[in-house]
């Protein structure tokens, strides 16, 4: 091992998860660090009695060295080409890099990747990255060389969009924008539907990638259906709606911005479509009185919970928004309800979900259990991977 990487060692019998390659070393676990380290040096692991278990990004805080390896070597280029080139075959092998319905799609995937800290979604030719750690950001220019080597005539730019996603306290001063290439190329499409792209300043990377298969689910259960899109964002799922044959789509969202970007959706797919509607208002408000109005409902808010602080709060409100949905549904309607919080496990989740039809005094019945699609891996190491839980409901 490199001499100028720091080793840091683990107490005894806090090197069990590591040993088992969960991706994450706690500060809770660490022993000591033989000598000065900053945020997003490379750090090699070692446990109590001195066995190498891996080396990753040092970051201060609660999880103190990401793992990008867990065999002792230095990466150098050949090392990430080699990891990105992986995760890039397996969306071929999902048959997304050439497909010509649909264009948008997640690239890296973080630790279901084997690069924790590192996420990059696809936008038909711009690749749009988010480094959640110091030390994945220190080498974006090295990797965003390599990307455009591996696809080619499939490059067209890369977006840094990490200004919001690293962490604070490192003081990088970062700000958005093209690190390689240009383009104003962002129109793209999903199975067939098009849909404008804001990764300037839309959440996340600009769409919610991760819902892709579960929209086209919906699509199988809108017909003739009055469907009510809350937390609608770019109006992803009210498109798929009314491709569906809904019979009328309502699309609700705090935020304008997210109405306008709706709107604009909308219309590119159905220009003039006489049955979509949309508000910009309060979710919990609008839900107060919509009895009877609508047979499918879409529940898809932002993560309630973020930080484990949180997740009583957060399993409230999802009890709370079910179970208005449940109370006032029409007999017979389809529920689409989800949790993208990471902290919120799938089985939490469902008890809130249960606690709120439980409340409602209508029988539920469940249809579907959702998750993210697959090109979001999972490592299965690294269950904390799984962060989308979606659920379809039949309510009598």
């Amino acid at each position: 091992m490199d001499n100028n990487i720091v080793s840091l060692i683990l107490k005894s019998g806090k090197d069990q998860s590591v040993k088992r390659f969960h991706p994450w070393v706690f500060s809770g676990a660490i022993k000591k660090i033989n000598g000065p380290v900053s945020e997003g040096d490379l750090v090699s692991v070692y446990s109590n009695q001195h066995e190498f278990l891996g080396i990753g990004h040092y970051q201060p805080g609660s999880i103190a060295v990401r793992i990008i390896s867990f065999i002792e070597s230095i990466p150098n280029k050949d090392f990430w080409y080699s990891k990105i080139d992986n995760a890039i075959n397996l969306r071929n092998k999902l048959r997304l890099l050439n497909n010509n319905e649909t264009n948008v799609f997640r690239l890296i995937n973080a630790e279901g990747d084997g690069l924790p800290g590192l996420i990059i979604d696809y936008y038909n030719g711009v690749a749009v990255m988010q480094m959640h750690s110091v030390g994945m950001y220190l080498i974006r220019e090295q990797l965003a060389e390599i990307l455009k080597e591996i696809l080619g005539n499939k490059f067209l730019a890369v977006y840094d969009k990490s200004e919001k996603t690293l962490p604070f306290k490192a003081n990088l001063s970062n700000k958005n924008g093209f690190i390689l290439g240009d383009s104003e190329n962002n129109i793209v499409k999903e199975y067939g539907l098009q849909f404008k792209i804001d990764w300037e300043s839309g959440q996340k990377t600009g769409f919610f990638i991760d819902q892709r298969e579960n929209r086209e689910l919906l699509k199988k259960y809108a017909d003739k259906r009055d469907v009510l899109n809350m937390f609608c964002y770019t109006g992803g799922f009210s498109v798929y709606a009314l491709q569906g044959g809904a019979k009328s789509v309502h699309s609700v969202d705090s935020s304008a911005r997210a109405i306008d970007m709706t709107e604009e959706n909308i219309s590119i797919n159905f220009p003039d479509v006489p049955n979509h509607t949309s508000f910009a208002t309060d979710a919990f408000d609008y839900l107060k009185d919509i009895k009877d109005k609508y047979d499918l409902i879409i529940l898809d808010p932002p993560a309630f919970a973020k930080h484990r602080e949180t997740l009583g709060r957060a399993l409230k409100g999802y009890k709370r928004i079910n179970a208005r949905a449940f109370e006032q549904i029409r007999p017979g309607g389809i529920v689409f309800t989800f949790s993208c919080s990471q902290v919120v496990s799938k089985e939490k989740f469902r008890e809130a979900v249960f606690s709120a039809a439980a409340i409602s005094g209508r029988n539920v019945r469940i249809l579907n259990q959702l998750t993210q699609p697959a090109d979001h891996p999972v490592n299965i190491y690294h269950l904390e991977g799984e962060y989308l839980k979606g659920l379809v409901l039949y309510v009598e």
